[in-house]
């Protein structure tokens, strides 16, 4: 098929990479513009825009497609379908109405659990035994199109964001070939989402990933999970630095304590919670490369009492 493809982040690479070997003509690739990062605080394109210049595919980053203009363009490359994973910008009706077969959307969940922007993030936060990869056909609203295909996922007790993401990130390149294969002979039944059941990942901000010692363990623990390793649960330490926790592990029987207290320092340090206590295995000061909690320790020594907050 002749196709558009639209993703920004490494999450969206695979899925960009098994078209290509699938055989399809990619005849463009939309990205979001560049970002300066680094210390030289140089451009850099995104994931998908490197991948899709190193194979030859032109490359587009407008910051917005209502234009008039970016609409005739999309419309000019006359796709067969347009296949959107992790893009990051609204398309409007002109857009998704341009391609013969319409826009799907490649989305990290099972609809209609997690609608929006963190459902990865977001099933393991919640504690979710099970998650998926979902192709579904795009309407205006937000993530509420018609299921065209699925594949679920399970969700391990030790899940991280950094695992989870990558084992939905293959499932749904093996699954995106098989889905537009099926579009193209028309053998794809679209199934309307339930009604019943609608939760939305909204975006996560600095503040809700500051981590509340006041909130049970194994809360703290999925918080931790769900994060890591990006954007990181966050503490503060007793200068006031703050300090990333990228894996940890819940204890059901701590001594009484404040929440926030150093219960113990040995190889990795335990911190009292409101119900329980939380190891602390990994983390990450900031400015810091990250560092086992042994190691962080011998340079940032701490003693039982201190506290976290």
């Amino acid at each position: 098929m002749r196709i558009v493809f639209m993703g920004t982040p490494d999450y969206a690479v695979p899925a960009l990479a098994e078209l290509i070997a699938a055989g399809h003509e990619v005849v463009c690739a939309y990205s979001q513009p560049p970002r300066r990062s680094g210390r030289g605080q140089k451009e850099r394109p995104s994931p998908v825009h490197a991948f899709a210049e190193g194979q030859g595919i032109p490359v587009r980053t407008p910051t917005s497609l209502k234009s008039e203009e970016e609409k005739a363009k999309f419309a000019g490359l006359g796709a067969e379908v347009g296949v959107v994973v992790a893009y990051g910008l609204i398309l409007p009706q002109d857009i998704l109405d341009a391609p013969e077969h319409g826009c799907v959307n490649l989305h990290g969940s099972l609809l209609p659990r997690w609608r929006g922007a963190a459902p990865i993030q977001r099933a393991i936060m919640a504690g979710d035994e099970v998650t998926g990869v979902q192709l579904m056909r795009m309407e205006a609203g937000l993530d509420t199109g018609p299921i065209l295909l699925s594949e679920t996922v399970p969700i391990a007790p030790d899940e991280t964001y950094s695992s989870l993401h990558d084992k939905l990130s293959r499932t749904g390149a093996d699954l995106l070939p098989r889905g537009l294969a099926a579009l193209e002979r028309g053998g794809l039944a679209e199934v309307p989402q339930d009604e019943d059941g609608v939760t939305y990942a909204r975006k996560i901000t600095p503040e809700e990933a500051r981590i509340d010692w006041r909130r049970p363990a194994s809360e703290l623990d999925r918080q931790v999970r769900g994060l890591s390793p990006f954007p990181g649960a966050w503490t503060t330490l007793p200068g006031g630095d703050r300090l990333k926790v990228l894996l940890g592990a819940p204890e059901t029987e701590a001594p009484e304590a404040e929440p926030g207290a150093v219960l113990e320092t040995k190889n990795a340090f335990t911190v009292a919670t409101g119900e329980g206590a939380l190891r602390l295995l990994r983390v990450q000061r900031a400015g810091k490369a990250a560092q086992d909690a042994e190691a962080f320790l011998r340079g940032n020594p701490l003693r039982p009492g201190d506290r976290l907050g």
